[in-house]
């Protein structure tokens, strides 16, 4: 839903800017566009990238400072 929303929106930025003269938001040559692109690609990706959990966070303290496996025995002993 949110791309058709984003799609629509900039087609409707386009027309207006472009019937009524008003200089358009975006880059006038296909090199700046693919650079546009690509920082969005780049963005999209390294959000995807660190949203993904820790490969050690298991080995990881948390506010005790203890890692998941030691919380684990210490909540045993008790």
């Amino acid at each position: 839903m949110k791309s058709m929303i984003g799609i629509v929106l900039a087609f409707a930025l386009g027309f207006s800017c472009r019937a009524f003269g008003i200089p358009s938001p975006a880059p006038p040559l296909i090199l700046g566009a693919l650079l546009v692109m690509t920082m969005t690609i780049g963005y999209i990706a390294v959000d995807q990238w660190m949203a993904s959990p820790a490969r050690h966070a298991r080995d990881c303290g948390g506010p005790s400072g203890l890692s998941a496996s030691q919380a684990l025995s210490k909540g045993a002993e008790h």
